[in-house]
């Protein structure tokens, strides 16, 4: 193990801090420190998903600063963290990796984004969806760390159909609970939010719904398909392969059908074993290679050279460490730092 992080340590000094235009991004799940149980424990029985620190206190000092500086050194330029506000507790017990990552990142010049995990049939009140506006207001927009697009603050969207549902419980529509939201942070002196929404891949949802109700760019978090050979019919995927071709035709679908900019998503996988499975098993031999990986890095990489504006230039990987799902590129003991140098190679050499 020592000598392991020796070696990487040492790789890392040979890599140049020099700035390049493809912006990189990568999803963070906070779900290693829990107060009830051990966050690890389900992942504990598949040892090859053990991180390369050890099954560490998640949000502790040392871990987030060596999290920054691998990330800072392989080409990751922003972190988009997931972000929870829970029926009847909000944030309590859910934000230690974004806190220690507001403690400790000073030093390194990777920044900071909220994607808003809106999967807790949450906001229930117009007054709660305020609450969960000044709460990002307050400890997170204003930081000079923050994440920004058009001098506004970016926040990625978990499922633009689930803030449709939870908003018409209280009579509310996204477009209100959006305009509502950009009001409130021009009141406190900034510029706006920019907001990224997910329309998946329907046509009406891309060309008509998501721009209407303001959205200011569409990407996701991830897909699950493989690629449609009928129309209108999408399978789950059975192998990277597979799933690598549905992102592929996911791509071009919506940068020829979104009027809206597009942040291309990117996979290392999926395997959903240690959370019970997917409901097709066959499913969770969707997992990567970090030789696939790096075919995959080169496909989008191709797409967004060819729509550098339409893409801003942006591409996000799901995602650094959700290692339930199967989807992570932190360097583990099994495969070290082959992800993250498949990031570097691809996507931050000239």
């Amino acid at each position: 193990m020592k000598k392991l992080l020796v070696a990487s340590l040492s790789f890392l000094s040979l890599i140049t801090s020099t700035t390049y235009a493809i912006d990189v991004g990568v999803y963070y799940y906070p779900g290693w420190k829990r107060p009830d149980v051990d966050g690890w424990a389900k992942i504990k029985a598949h040892p090859e998903r053990e991180p390369l620190l050890g099954w560490y206190t998640e949000g502790a000092d040392e871990v987030t600063r060596r999290h920054l500086q691998w990330m800072e050194k392989y080409g990751i330029n922003f972190i988009a963290y997931d972000w929870y506000w829970d029926q009847g507790t909000g944030v309590k017990n859910r934000t230690y990796a974004i806190d220690s990552y507001i403690k400790n990142s000073k030093d390194y010049n990777v920044e900071f984004a909220l994607l808003w995990a809106n999967h807790t049939n949450t906001p229930e009140s117009m007054s709660q969806f305020d609450e969960i506006v000044n709460y990002w207001i307050l400890n997170y927009f204003k930081n000079p760390k923050y994440k920004k697009i058009d001098d506004k603050p970016v926040v990625y969207l978990f499922s633009s159909d689930m803030l449709s549902r939870d908003s018409a419980k209280f009579g509310s529509s996204p477009k209100e609970l959006l305009t509502r939201a950009r009001k409130l942070a021009k009141k406190s002196g900034l510029n706006g939010i920019f907001f990224i929404g997910t329309p998946g891949s329907k046509k009406d949802s891309l060309t008509l719904e998501l721009p209407n109700q303001t959205y200011d760019a569409v990407s996701a978090y991830n897909y699950q398909y493989g690629p449609s050979k009928t129309p209108g019919i999408r399978t789950l995927s059975k192998s990277y392969s597979e799933l690598m071709d549905g992102y592929s035709q996911s791509w071009s679908f919506t940068l020829r059908t979104s009027p809206l900019p597009y942040v291309i998503p990117v996979t290392s996988g999926w395997d959903r074993t240690p959370w019970g499975g997917s409901s097709d098993p066959a499913h969770d031999n969707s997992y990567s290679t970090p030789e696939e990986f790096s075919e995959h890095l080169s496909r989008a990489k191709a797409e967004l050279l060819g729509h550098p504006k339409k893409t801003l230039n942006t591409i996000i990987v799901c995602c650094w460490n959700e290692f339930g799902e199967g989807s992570y590129i932190e360097p583990t003991k099994k495969f070290g730092f082959d992800y993250l140098e498949q990031i570097h190679k691809v996507l931050k050499t000239q």
